[in-house]
């Protein structure tokens, strides 16, 4: 059953442009979810919601049955971690870690038990008299974890915590923060921007676009079966084509060029479009009876371990990408083949 349930939520800070529109999301307990999205479409917004930083317009919260839409945020037991950290610089890790517990009046023999148990928890056991300017960065995010944890929080809330380290540290303190969030089971939102950050530590993903969720999933779902153009492209399908169904898993195309896919259409609507990743779509070295294309190669990019082509088709432009072992050159003419179980419509 769900523990968290947002019915509705509109937020619209002037009263005219709606930030979050009619937003419905529902989060199983001790599951952790990301909501992730470009800049603008609302995460950050919903995530202060639920802590209680703003109240909506619209809509209702509630939290393990209870409404929480009016509760203030000082009596929701919720535990939150921000992209600074927000460490008092004058106060050592002990003490920002012991400042929840104090301020809730815990005895100071529990606050020592406590505290010292976290630190321990997150391996900071030995760092507790230190001040956060002599920490690493990845060192003040686990302190900022430990005090939001350390109050046995009913909800552990995180906004882009990893979005001030360095790559190979973001790498390490993800898996951390899972490893965590799984050793206690506590029930977790995320907000982040970064797809693979979000989608390696998730039980289901939430993505939003301009206010409302696209898509709501576990990971593998949202990276292999996007539901909307704007989820395909943002999980990394470039090549999208305008299409209608002529007969059974087969379609044609504006430009008439007719192709057969094997993902299931459910989607009720004449105007959708068949989309392929770059990866998937192969320059043929041997003919293939169906979803050939011819095409031009224009610009080439080398990435590394492969190389990215555009190729003019009657399709439209279409971007491939493909083993470096053979290089194209512009004008060169090939053939595309687009295997029928890589097509995904939206």
């Amino acid at each position: 059953m769900a523990i968290i349930n947002l019915k509705n939520i509109k937020v619209s800070y002037d009263g005219k442009t709606d930030i979050l529109k009619d937003l419905n999301l529902d989060i199983e307990k001790g599951q952790l979810i990301s909501l992730l999205g470009p800049s603008g479409c609302g995460k950050t917004t919903t995530l202060r919601v639920i802590a209680g930083f703003i109240e909506p317009t619209g809509g209702q919260f509630v939290f393990n049955e209870k409404d929480y839409t009016k509760i203030p945020v000082h009596k929701r037991n919720f535990g939150l971690v921000f992209q600074s950290y927000a460490l008092f610089p004058h106060l050592t890790v002990f003490d920002n870690v012991a400042f929840g517990l104090k301020m809730k009046k815990v005895n100071k023999a529990e606050i020592n038990e406590k505290v010292n148990k976290i630190l321990e928890v997150v391996d900071l056991g030995d760092y507790k008299n230190r001040y956060p300017k002599e920490l690493s960065g990845g060192q003040r995010q686990r302190v900022a974890i430990a005090r939001a944890l350390v109050i046995k929080p009913d909800l552990l809330l995180l906004d882009e915590p990893l979005s001030n380290l360095d790559a190979k540290l973001r790498l390490k303190m993800r898996i951390e923060i899972r490893k965590l969030q799984q050793q206690l089971g506590i029930t977790t939102v995320f907000v982040t921007h970064d797809q693979e950050e979000c989608f390696s530590i998730s039980d289901k993903v939430a993505v939003m676009n301009k206010g409302v969720i696209e898509q709501y999933d576990t990971p593998e779902n949202i990276y292999n079966y996007p539901s909307t153009e704007f989820v395909a492209r943002f999980v990394g399908f470039e090549n999208f084509i305008d299409v209608e169904a002529v007969e059974e898993n087969v379609y044609m195309s504006n430009a008439g060029v007719k192709f057969e896919c094997d993902y299931e259409n459910k989607l009720n609507s004449k105007k959708i479009k068949g989309t392929i990743r770059p990866d998937d779509i192969e320059i043929l070295k041997e003919d293939k009876n169906t979803n050939v294309i011819n095409g031009i190669v224009g610009i080439r990019t080398y990435l590394g371990d492969k190389y990215q082509y555009t190729v003019e088709t009657d399709l439209g432009i279409l971007v491939v990408n493909e083993s470096s072992d053979v290089k194209y050159k512009q004008g060169d003419k090939v053939n595309l083949y687009l295997p029928s179980n890589k097509i995904i419509l939206v």
